[in-house]
């Protein structure tokens, strides 16, 4: 497993935490310092700040339902934080992909750094679901635009799935994508002039609230 990818999955620390961590001299392997891209095996010693890092990782994956206002980071810089909602023994694991502090839903966190991979590499293509509120109703123009021939932002185009959550209803829409660039539904509605209000995710992959699940509260998957 390559170095950075073996820190994540066992510490709290993100890969480029991990990366800034090799960097400045924090890491070991086998007593000697590591470089950058390297690989480690069950036989080798790794130690962060001088302390073991132990090789029998037992993988855990958790859904929680984000409420708005948690940031989806360790450092919330004076805002609330996803990690304050969980209890201590899930503190490491690791958000796969992101929601911003203003939207809600299905959020998963492990340490399976495979399963991280397989969800959220451009090549897999896994499909999300979001229900979406918008500030007034989406044109029939604009709706055509959005979803037949996508709509041009800074990088690349954003081409959008869009359904109505109730007939005659043109501001409540339920989207689906299989992309997920930085904030690309609301940048989608506000290069036409739209506000987003609200934006729920319902499914991200396979993982969906199949019951239930209040704000703030989480299950194992």
């Amino acid at each position: 497993m390559r170095l950075n990818k073996y820190l994540a999955a066992s510490t709290s620390l993100s890969r480029r935490g991990a990366d800034d961590a090799i960097a400045s001299g924090r890491v070991t392997v086998n007593g000697q310092a590591p470089e950058q891209g390297m690989d480690v095996s069950d036989v080798d010693i790794v130690t962060l700040d001088g302390k073991q890092i132990a090789h029998d990782i037992e993988k855990h994956t958790i859904m929680l339902n984000k409420p708005r206002g948690y940031v989806v980071s360790r450092n919330g810089q004076g805002s609330r934080t996803i990690y304050d909602l969980l209890p201590t023994e899930y503190q490491l694991l690791n958000p796969v992909g992101r929601l911003d502090k203003d939207s809600s839903g299905v959020l998963l966190l492990t340490n399976d750094g495979q399963l991280a991979q397989e969800l959220t590499h451009p090549s897999h293509q896994k499909v999300k679901v979001y229900e979406v509120a918008l500030d007034r109703p989406l044109q029939p123009l604009h709706q055509q635009m959005i979803s037949d021939h996508g709509l041009q932002l800074d990088d690349g185009i954003s081409k959008l799935q869009l359904e109505r959550q109730v007939d005659g209803d043109n501001s409540r829409w339920t989207i689906t994508m299989h992309e997920g660039r930085n904030r690309q539904i609301r940048r989608t509605f506000e290069a036409l002039g739209y506000t987003v209000i609200s934006l729920h995710r319902t499914q991200f992959g396979s993982y969906r609230f199949v019951t239930p699940l209040a704000f703030g509260r989480w299950r194992i998957v």
